[in-house]
């Protein structure tokens, strides 16, 4: 345990500033969404380039990439909530049919397979499935919580869930230990929406 402790620390001690504030507006970020509050975009959108430029540095291009597309969906997120709630004071919680439910689910698995396929047959990824399954559920799941579906809380506990297991097998205590803040505010988010289904809207 106190091995697991100091390589947090040790982590945190080594962040660059920019590490740093790529944490403090992650955290914020997932805080403010499970919140449903339209803080969460702008900070979000701050966030996910702040990430992109990390990625890019540390010459992980594919992933600055998808930073691209979590801006795009974002900035579409703003808008949707701001634009479509009618007269309501904010736009509602939503829930998907099951049929709804079963075609993200097939396309996202295919993607992440096909993804991963990819991967390992023309990359030296050390771990392409893991990779890309993050990456392929984050993209469902990123889609989902801008439409203000309550599924895509379920799908981030899925992410996360991965996430924490493949970097503590790895021995990266630090970056476990951040995936597991997401997993709580995934859980937080999860029943906050929920609770919210069955209450009168709040403003944002």
């Amino acid at each position: 345990m106190n091995d697991v402790l100091r390589n947090i620390q040790a982590g945190l001690a080594g962040s660059s500033p920019l590490d740093l504030l790529n944490l403090i507006l992650g955290v914020a970020g997932v805080w403010l969404m499970t919140r449903r509050s339209l803080w969460a975009f702008p900070v979000g959108l701050v966030a996910v380039t702040v990430q992109g430029v990390l990625f890019w540095r540390a010459t992980f291009y594919a992933d600055a990439k998808l930073q691209v597309f979590f801006f795009v969906c974002l900035a579409y997120g703003w808008w949707h909530w701001t634009r479509d709630n009618g007269d309501a004071p904010e736009l509602p919680v939503t829930t998907l049919r099951w049929r709804t439910r079963a075609i993200y689910a097939l396309a996202t698995t295919a993607l992440w397979l096909g993804w991963g396929w990819f991967q390992a047959a023309h990359t030296d990824a050390a771990q392409p499935y893991r990779d890309t399954f993050i990456a392929s559920f984050s993209v469902a799941a990123q889609i989902l919580q801008v439409r203000k579906h309550l599924e895509n809380w379920f799908v981030w506990l899925l992410v996360n869930g991965v996430a924490i297991t493949a970097y503590w097998s790895a021995d990266l205590a630090f970056t476990a230990f951040l995936y597991l803040i997401y997993l709580g505010l995934a859980v937080g988010g999860w029943i906050a929406w929920q609770r919210a289904r069955k209450e009168p809207p709040a403003h944002g």
